[in-house]
């Protein structure tokens, strides 16, 4: 055995030295840390079930409340709605069978009067054919065969469009017809055929209906409330635009007492058929009377709510 050297017990000494002082190392995998214990599970007090049903039932009847309201209102609108169609397919069937039957019945005096009796026959199925129009329209808008195309519109071009399509209508009849521009900046939620319709079925209707007077056109921006209202402000008697299901009324009354024109549309039928359309598209259609101090310039006022568009 070979003896062993100062460089032997050098190494030794090392490997002695490395072994003993690696196990007083601290590695932090090998300690052993505290875990808090999970707090014990508390059950709910019965105060605290009670709070939290009464909540839910709460918020149930807040929904159950609403659900019914908006079905009574859309039920009294369908009746309406119904109510007015009826009335208004009745009228021109009507003016068409005693035209015919005096034609029929040779009551006639001579072949000038049977022809204006075929004219005056022939006049009411246009307006027949027209009003079934209007209404299968609005009909498949309401229950989505016709799509709306929803999309931010300037109101700026709209009220350019909405000029082009009455200001002519008012000149022959010498009514004053002011559309004020509105900000070019002002966006809409709007499908643009139909609200361009709205826009001028209100003027029209606003037009037929008076002798003299003035149409004011304006719209009045609402960021608060999302929404731009329209005014047509008009002279039209307060007594006919308290609102809109007494302008119904009073149109019905009306009717038979007055002389009709058998090219157009009456204004409840117009009025619901543009409430409709507007609703369709998340709008509001309110007719308003706005009394002043003097009677002769009382004005009234119908207001139409669009969305707002933000861009």
């Amino acid at each position: 055995m070979a003896p062993i050297g100062w460089s032997d017990l050098i190494y030794l000494g090392m490997g002695l030295g490395l072994g003993w002082g690696s196990s007083l190392i601290w590695h932090p995998r090998q300690k052993s840390s505290q875990q808090p214990e999970p707090a014990p599970y508390q059950p709910p007090t019965p105060q605290e079930n009670y709070l939290k049903e009464f909540d839910t039932l709460s918020e149930q009847l807040k929904q159950t409340q609403l659900a019914y309201q908006m079905a009574s209102e859309m039920s009294q609108f369908k009746a309406g709605f119904l109510a007015r169609t009826s009335h208004e397919l009745r009228s021109p069937l009507s003016s068409m069978i005693g035209t015919l039957q005096l034609i029929l019945s040779d009551l006639c005096d001579d072949p000038a009067e049977e022809r204006e009796f075929v004219e005056q026959a022939h006049l009411a199925a246009l307006k027949l054919v027209k009003l079934i129009d209007e209404i299968i329209f609005v009909a498949k808008t309401e229950h989505g065969t016709e799509t709306m195309d929803i999309e931010p519109i300037q109101l700026a071009k709209i009220f350019d469009e909405v000029d082009d399509l009455t200001y002519l209508q008012a000149a022959n009849r010498s009514i004053r017809l002011e559309i004020l521009p509105p900000d070019p900046g002002i966006y809409v939620l709007a499908d643009l055929p139909r609200f361009r319709q709205v826009l001028v079925n209100l003027v029209d209707t606003a037009v037929a209906q008076m002798e003299e007077g003035s149409i004011s056109v304006s719209a009045h921006s609402s960021p608060e409330s999302g929404y731009v209202h329209i005014w047509v402000d008009d002279q039209r008697s307060v007594s006919a635009w308290s609102e809109s299901w007494d302008l119904l009324k009073h149109d019905l009354e009306s009717d038979a007492t007055k002389s009709s024109d058998n090219s157009k549309v009456s204004s409840g039928m117009r009025l619901l058929m543009n409430q409709t359309l507007l609703s369709l598209m998340n709008g509001k259609l309110e007719v308003l009377a706005v009394p002043s101090e003097s009677e002769e310039s009382n004005f009234n006022r119908t207001q139409c709510s669009i969305p707002l568009a933000t861009l």
